[in-house]
């Protein structure tokens, strides 16, 4: 029988199999424990056959035959909704790379106080063996455990099983649906004691807005990712984008990027630098946009690629608005060197907007996001998620060297403690406030730069205005 190779060549160190679904791994250092027996459990709709299939199948893939053992549903629905993602199981099955095992059994032929697992795992010993398999997946296994009489009986089938996937040193995963009732024995726990990793699945829902988690329960002999984590099905698979291993942490880099105005860079003491967080922050009109679009369009004339994130109005509306100001970005359009991607917060969920984002990152590869406006996040799901959100989306950036332009609206009060709204200050590199006020009957506008990391900058106010020819600051 063929076995996975561990992850670490450090022989103390716990063997691992990478799930190789997106993100996973990551909360579980590495992967599942190689040899041994991982449980998940969760309410119906929470995902667990889903991430069953997607780990004996990615592990098809790549040259690890599995066996997936269904009691519920048989085995031609399980290839029709694999399809639904791209996954074409049948082919698998002809080259010998996965068995699908439809062990339904017929109420009628179980008699209670004689049926036991030797059928079934004689069936498995046998298949295992015929495809040298090294993983094995049973799905709903609270659907066998109901024809065992009672819960003895059931605990001592439990342990055989468990036994019998000890003994033939398989990563296996069980899955088993919640106890349904408070107050209800759990039939499992018996199981959650046994298994070397324990994973529950849950979904929650917020501000009307339904999201799965996972959380690892436990993890005998290993570290993990300790917290819940929202996760998506998507039309490939599940995707996690967890934040794990995020630290604080400050990039030396010196080379600089020019914000589109030469008075600005001046003040920043040098432009922006490249790969790095910038917070634009202002009232409704201040010209944050207007600052925002002069350093896509000057990006864009260099030959580098952005991408505009706009949560606040259509792309028409907003290359409309910039017009007026002087700011044609059409050419860069045209030019494949700017993409605009437009979404109304409520449109969808947090993890929804982040696949979206993600997808386009990877396909897109810009140099450049543009986010307008970061304060829109808390209408997906109020503060708290919305701080998740863009934490994982500046990590994102920041891992592959993207400068990030974070606009944020903030209240005419000029209440520093909104520039950020929910406490990003520190993955933010540099702020730039604009706000206004009346003086004898005209609009008189302010810019300042509160922060710059690792930049000698201006700590004056600057006045500015808005002209048909873009952002004028004076000297």
């Amino acid at each position: 029988m063929s076995k996975e190779q561990p992850l670490s060549e450090d022989m103390g160190a716990l063997q691992k199999v990478p799930t190789q679904i997106q993100g996973l791994d990551d909360i579980l250092y590495g992967g599942l424990p190689a040899g041994r027996t991982t449980l998940v459990s969760g309410g119906p709709g929470s995902g667990k056959s889903l991430i069953g299939l997607e780990f004996v199948y990615r592990g098809a893939m790549d040259g690890h035959p599995g066996l997936f053992v269904t009691f519920e549903e048989n085995g031609e629905n399980i290839r029709e909704n694999a399809a639904t993602l791209g996954w074409d199981l049948a082919s698998l099955e002809r080259r010998g790379s996965l068995f699908l095992l439809d062990a339904r059994v017929d109420p009628e032929t179980a008699v209670s106080g004689q049926f036991n697992l030797k059928g079934l795992l004689s069936v498995l010993d046998a298949k295992t063996r015929e495809l040298g398999a090294d993983r094995i997946v049973i799905d709903a296994l609270d659907g066998l455990m109901r024809f065992f009489g009672d819960l003895e009986q059931q605990q001592n089938q439990m342990l055989v099983l468990y036994r019998w996937l000890m003994e033939h040193r398989v990563t296996s995963l069980l899955t088993s649906k919640t106890q349904p009732a408070p107050g209800v024995q759990n039939q499992f726990e018996f199981l959650d004691f046994l298994a070397d990793c324990v994973v529950s699945l849950d979904q929650e829902i917020k501000a009307r807005v339904s999201t799965k988690m996972l959380r690892v329960v436990k993890y005998r002999g290993s570290a993990y990712g300790g917290n819940a984590y929202p996760f998506l099905v998507t039309d490939e698979g599940l995707y996690f984008q967890p934040i794990t291993n995020v630290a604080m942490h400050f990039d030396s880099t010196t080379h600089r990027i020019s914000s589109g105005s030469e008075r600005l860079d001046e003040i920043l003491g040098g432009g922006f630098h490249s790969g790095r967080c910038i917070l634009v922050a202002g009232e409704t009109g201040a010209g944050k946009t207007c600052l925002a679009s002069t350093f896509v369009r000057s990006a864009c004339e260099r030959g580098e690629k952005v991408l505009y994130w706009n949560l606040e109005e259509s792309p028409e509306g907003m290359l409309e608005g910039m017009r007026s100001l002087g700011i044609h970005l059409d050419p860069a359009l045209g030019s494949a060197c700017l993409e605009i991607l437009s979404a109304m917060p409520e449109s969808m969920g947090m993890e929804e907007h982040l696949f979206l984002l993600h997808r386009t990152l990877e396909r897109f590869r810009p140099d450049h996001l543009v986010l307008d406006a970061m304060s829109a996040c808390g209408r997906i799901a109020g503060k708290e998620a919305a701080f998740d959100f863009l934490l994982r989306l500046v990590t994102a950036c920041r891992d592959r060297g993207i400068t990030t332009l974070l606009i944020n609206q903030v209240g005419a009060s000029g209440d520093r403690q909104e520039l950020s709204g929910i406490g990003l200050s520190s993955i933010i590199d540099a702020i730039v406030t604009l706000h206004y006020q009346v003086v004898d009957d005209e609009i008189q506008r302010f810019l300042l730069v509160m922060k710059a990391r690792g930049s000698h900058h201006s700590n004056r106010f600057h006045r500015y205005s808005l002209t048909d020819r873009g952002m004028a600051i004076e000297r």
